[in-house]
């Protein structure tokens, strides 16, 4: 089978990581394939933060788990946090060009031996008075809308299976 077709199928969605961490040439080839994700009229709308500082990991999971209304932990464990943020003002597809920057992500990740989950509540975490002072102890300027936290690490657990696909899936007419 194709790879990257194999790649797409066998992905699937981790939540218990354990603390090692992902090795410097993964993460750069990740973050990579992030910046090769089509956006519209190739204005390039999203940004990614990478937080591997697990004090930093800690604080997001708890603005995270706020919007929520828990108190578990929502990166699950995971070593590294990629943040895709896009600048609303670039672009009325910000949202689908961040979102499709996650996905590249997730799916270079599994070709690369690496598992990952997306989280939501980005929006949220960042539109928040906390997140807003993050982003600028970041040095993140601009008209930025949280999209996703793309988690990653090495999984703690069994390997989770594909749910069959749904009927109706493809329309063809």
């Amino acid at each position: 089978m194709n790879e990257t077709l194999k790649t797409l199928k066998e992905r699937r969605s981790i939540r218990k990581y354990k603390k090692e961490q992902i090795s410097e040439e993964q993460l750069k080839l990740i973050l990579e394939a992030g910046t090769y994700a089509p956006t519209g009229m190739g204005a390039q709308s999203p940004i990614m933060v990478v937080v591997q500082d697990s004090q930093t990991i800690k604080e997001l999971s708890k603005m995270n788990a706020e919007v929520m209304g828990t108190t578990s932990d929502p990166f699950y464990g995971a070593p590294t946090v990629i943040v895709v943020l896009a600048d609303k003002s670039k672009r009325s597809t910000y949202v689908e060009d961040g979102s499709l920057v996650m996905g590249n992500l997730m799916n270079a990740a599994h070709s690369l031996g690496v598992d990952s989950c997306w989280i939501h509540r980005a929006k949220e975490v960042f539109e928040s008075e906390k997140g807003q002072d993050l982003l600028k102890k970041w040095g993140v300027e601009g008209d930025y809308v949280g999209i996703g936290h793309c988690i990653l690490g090495y999984r703690d657990c069994e390997y989770p299976e594909a749910k069959p696909r749904k009927k109706g899936y493809i329309v063809r007419v």
